[in-house]
């Protein structure tokens, strides 16, 4: 009898324990990803991916960004973080730093070095740039480091800014076909990450090229194959099936990148992390984060109404269903929190749109950079500009002084005429930036990511539908809902199916992570949460 209530006992105080705290939490961020796409492929996927999330978690359809540019960069910080650029410091994936007066790569670091021989620059990397704590750095702080945080992604920045400051590790991929990390995270390579890079998984997908997963009749959500808007793969037209061998005997690994495969073969990685870290296998929480960036090369490449996007997303919820057997195999059912979201969404092709009698056009930065340069040296006899990046306008200080020119007036000048360009919606100054009030949308999402240390003098807004990027393949970067709203999905531990359509924001996963696992808030973190999941 004493052993029998002594084993209700354990089981009572396990269970107890279980509802309090997962034993992991796995971050997803699929790179590049519309709100749209649940709906457009739906009825290709399978039953245990995307549709086993959207059926047994809760789906908040209208999840958006709140600053602007929706990049990659800045799209992990503020998921992690609970805040914009304007307080991560993240403002762009690379941006010319007013401060420093040079170009910034988000997470360039020369003061580490690469683990990996031969990849020396794309080794030199860490989160010294991020100014914010992330979530993963207040589970490290609230386990006394106890608690375990990987991060990992095709791109250094998708691991390396999801994972925080004091994360165990960061693995992302290079185009020698490895996945590295850099001294910041330890002296060597793990043994297994060794052993994972020296079975070249990417070769098999190689050798084996890209061919349609199903029938092409299958893929009428999309537009015809080789269409005018896609973009060409390696110099190759975009027709199936892709000879990938002879386009890496040309290159080299990098070109798993703009495959669907560099998903599958993270998605081991990750399931090896999980194995070889025993994540999960204890009773303090463990953080895995990955970021999946094939689609994000793929969408840039030949645009959201290909045929290759959607067999990437066809893929890829295969891909997602293997992995979330491995955790319930592993982790097991119930143990484990997921959250699948994306750093930013996508604009349509301009050129596609505009021949359909919607006139808006793609714009080139290169151009951009050359009116500005005319009219300044037609205006005021001198050349300005510092530099024209990212919707930033930087002008040179030194040059406006010598000349005995008045800043205000060169800045208003220079925006009215901007305001001359068919395609700018509003062009602020900085000092209109930092006195922002709520009434104006636009430029409350210029506000959110601007930091007056980095960003330019002034800083314009592209009419909806124009983009700065070339007539073909797709991008992203702006404050409309084409580029803001994304996907959010929680699903597994003390998670309840439901779904939501109210509007939601970016920055209140990483606080509502934090009530959830009940540790301390991201220090930046503007703290409001989603309560549609934090009830039991």
């Amino acid at each position: 009898m004493k052993k029998v209530f002594s084993l209700l006992l354990f089981v009572f105080v396990t269970n107890l324990y279980a509802q309090q705290k997962p034993k992991l939490v796995v971050g997803i961020v699929i790179d590049q990803m519309k709100t749209e796409y649940l709906y457009r492929f739906q009825n290709d996927f399978s039953e245990n991916g995307f549709k086993r999330l959207m059926k047994d978690g809760f789906t908040f359809y209208n999840m958006h960004y709140n600053y602007m540019p929706t990049y990659t960069a800045p799209g992990h910080a503020s998921i992690y973080t609970g805040t914009t650029p304007a307080l991560h410091g993240i403002v762009s994936n690379e941006w010319f730093h007013r401060t420093l007066k040079k170009e910034v790569y988000c997470t360039d670091d020369d003061s580490v070095y690469t683990l990996v021989p031969g990849t020396e620059k794309e080794g030199k990397m860490s989160p010294k740039n991020l100014q914010a704590t992330t979530i993963t750095d207040e589970l490290k702080l609230a386990t006394n480091f106890k608690g375990k945080v990987i991060g990992m992604s095709i791109k250094d920045r998708g691991a390396i800014l999801p994972a925080g400051h004091f994360a165990d590790w960061a693995f992302w991929y290079t185009k020698t076909g490895e996945f590295i990390s850099s001294s910041f995270y330890g002296k060597t390579l793990p043994n297994w990450v060794t052993e994972f890079n020296q079975e070249k998984q990417y070769l098999p997908y190689i050798n084996s090229g890209w061919n349609l997963l199903k029938p092409v009749e299958t893929y009428n959500e999309s537009l015809a194959d080789n269409n005018n808007y896609e973009g060409k793969l390696y110099k190759k037209l975009p027709v199936f099936p892709y000879n990938l061998k002879e386009m890496y005997d040309s290159n080299d690994a990098g070109v798993l990148r703009v495959t669907p495969f560099g998903n599958d073969v993270l998605a081991n990685l990750a399931k090896r992390a999980i194995e070889k870290e025993a994540l999960g296998k204890d009773d303090v929480t463990d953080f895995l984060a990955v970021s999946f960036s094939s689609t994000d090369y793929i969408g840039h490449t030949f645009g959201p109404r290909s045929i290759e996007i959607q067999d990437t997303y066809l893929r890829l919820d295969l891909t997602i269903a293997d992995f979330l057997n491995y955790l319930d195999k592993t982790v097991g059912k119930g143990n484990y929190l997921v959250f699948l979201t994306a750093d930013h969404a996508c604009a349509e092709n301009s050129t596609h749109l505009k021949e359909h009698k919607y006139q808006v056009d793609n714009i080139s930065y290169k151009e951009v950079t050359k009116d500005l340069i005319a009219f300044s040296e037609q205006t005021f006899g001198a050349n300005l500009l510092l530099k024209y990046d990212s919707y930033n306008v930087h002008f040179d200080k030194d040059i406006i002084k010598s000349k005995g020119l008045d800043l205000a007036k060169v800045k208003q000048s220079f925006k009215d005429f901007l305001y001359t360009k068919n395609y700018v919606k509003r062009v602020y100054t900085e000092e209109e930036i930092l006195t922002s009030g709520a009434n104006d949308m636009l430029l409350s999402f210029v506000f959110k990511g601007y930091d007056p240390t980095q960003n330019g003098d002034l800083y314009f807004v592209y009419k909806p539908g124009y983009v700065e990027y070339s007539a073909t393949g797709a991008t992203h970067g702006s404050p409309y809902a084409y580029d803001t709203n994304v996907p959010l999905i929680f699903y597994g531990w003390n998670i309840k199916s439901g779904e939501s359509y109210n509007k939601k924001v970016i920055t209140q996963i990483a606080p509502t992570l934090a009530k959830k696992l009940k540790i301390t808030l991201p220090n930046a973190t503007e703290s409001e949460v989603l309560e549609e999941v934090l009830g039991k």
